[in-house]
């Protein structure tokens, strides 16, 4: 007999959980007008917004892990003063309302801002651009990348690492041939949630970048507009989105092969 462990009365909560999150998706999948539903979700506007989400995000996923990898391996590897201070603001686009986190952000690259005044001078404009959404996008799920690949790198210590170095092996070549295989699940799963994420900004998007058809309105503002116009649209959408989010979500957390260090890192 296998015990879990686990008491009776957990798997009925568990059951309510579940539930509360699948019920109101079975009421949107109700709720969709399947008749319409390929004319509706094959629109221009529709298209255009779909594809402006999917590349932006993928821009956004690709500055996450150019400006997140370093962050998160000095967070993990290198104690320092003030340490924890940064992680918490590191962190704090996972709790600030999305919106406010747009704010922040016209008044740091905005005409008027702490750095778009600079800029402004030298020809560049940021705000309201498709820039500026990639910008929204990378504000919002660098955290996510962070978490959990300085996790991984905690979960998986340094003593390959360690050996390797006094063996010879330099910095830059422990970092490709141990440290980055070590946690390569950690790192796939951190890239797809900030994809995820990037896919589903809504707030931080609209209030630093606006809403202007084939620039800056990705598939949750179209999903927004058309809500006020055209409520069937409006769940056709959201229907795709939210297969877009699961297939993307379910990649990440397939179960992942054990990291393998090549027997060679350290040479």
């Amino acid at each position: 007999m296998n015990f879990s462990g686990i008491p009776r009365w957990v798997y009925w909560l568990a059951v309510v959980a579940g539930l509360f999150v699948l019920l109101p998706l079975a009421a949107m999948v109700a709720k969709v007008n399947w008749a319409q539903f390929i004319p509706l979700v094959t629109s221009d506007s529709s298209l255009t917004a779909l594809g402006l989400s999917l590349r932006t995000s993928a821009a956004s996923t690709a500055l996450c892990l150019v400006l997140g990898i370093p962050l998160a391996l000095v967070l993990a590897r290198r104690p320092f003063r003030g340490q924890r201070l940064l992680r918490a603001f590191v962190l704090l686009p996972l709790v600030l309302p999305p919106v406010v986190g747009g704010i922040a952000l016209l008044y740091t690259f905005g005409r008027q801002g702490l750095l778009g005044k600079s800029l402004e001078l030298a020809g560049i404009q940021i705000a309201f651009s498709t820039t500026a959404v990639v910008l929204a996008q990378t504000f919002v799920a660098l955290p996510f990348l962070v978490v959990s690949l300085e996790g991984a790198l905690r979960t998986a210590g340094n003593r390959y690492e360690a050996v390797a170095a006094t063996l010879g092996a330099r910095p830059t070549t422990v970092l490709r041939r141990v440290t980055v295989p070590m946690v390569l699940p950690g790192l796939a799963s951190g890239t797809v949630l900030s994809f995820a994420r990037c896919l589903g900004e809504f707030g931080a998007t609209l209030t630093f970048a606006g809403s202007l058809q084939g620039v800056t309105r990705t598939l949750p503002l179209e999903i927004y507009l058309q809500r006020e116009t055209d409520a069937d649209a409006a769940v056709a959408l959201s229907l795709v989105l939210v297969a877009v989010a699961v297939a993307v979500v379910g990649l990440s957390y397939r179960r992942p092969h054990r990291a393998e260090i090549p027997a060679e890192a350290a040479a």
